[in-house]
């Protein structure tokens, strides 16, 4: 058996698992806040596993996303002094948190409601809005509003083809795997050159 194939098959059987919700659950609120994983890479093998509970998933990751941007919110407003060395320390955060803060300045609640979309972790979102005081209730809405259709819609797209679409995904998890692979890798070496 190949290695992704591998790799895909334990992500089903972890995903299975009786406590995978709570992982989901804690793994969402911590990427809201400090932790750099996002929670799509257990959403999305859960939501292929049990595509019956799909939904139920995508709701518990949008409420425990959300709860976890409040604690990324009181970070930015409590704490900034505390994180911005770390901020500043961590290279690549610093620009994406400055790009952040641009956008709260122009938009407010708007930056956070596409920041479900964005490519900028949502937890550079929320400390930023915290940064800025951003008012607590749209905050709240925006984070509820662009979290949600994130979440829903990867698991909607996943659970709809139910055991046809976990089988069709296995069937070119390797060629996946490996271009995603040679991606990074490529990417690497640009970089680094």
């Amino acid at each position: 058996m190949a290695l992704f194939t591998r790799l895909y098959d334990a992500c089903l059987a972890l995903a299975r698992h009786r406590h995978a919700p709570r992982y989901l659950a804690a793994l969402s609120f911590a990427e809201s806040s400090f932790f750099p994983i996002p929670p799509d890479v257990m959403l999305m093998p859960m939501s292929l596993a049990q595509p019956q509970r799909a939904m139920y998933f995508a709701a518990l990751t949008t409420l425990a996303s959300v709860i976890g941007g409040i604690a990324g919110y009181a970070i930015g407003h409590f704490a900034l002094d505390w994180v911005a060395p770390l901020i500043e320390a961590g290279g690549r955060w610093a620009p994406a948190y400055a790009r952040a803060s641009l956008w709260f300045q122009e938009w407010g609640f708007w930056a956070v409601l596409i920041a479900g979309f964005s490519p900028i972790p949502y937890k550079v979102f929320t400390i930023s809005a915290g940064a800025l005081s951003m008012a607590f209730l749209p905050f709240l809405l925006a984070s509820a509003i662009g979290r949600g259709a994130r979440f829903f819609l990867v698991s909607a797209l996943l659970s709809w083809g139910g055991a046809a679409m976990e089988a069709r995904v296995r069937r070119y998890v390797e060629a996946i795997g490996w271009a995603l692979l040679g991606l990074g890798v490529t990417a690497y070496i640009a970089i680094k050159l």
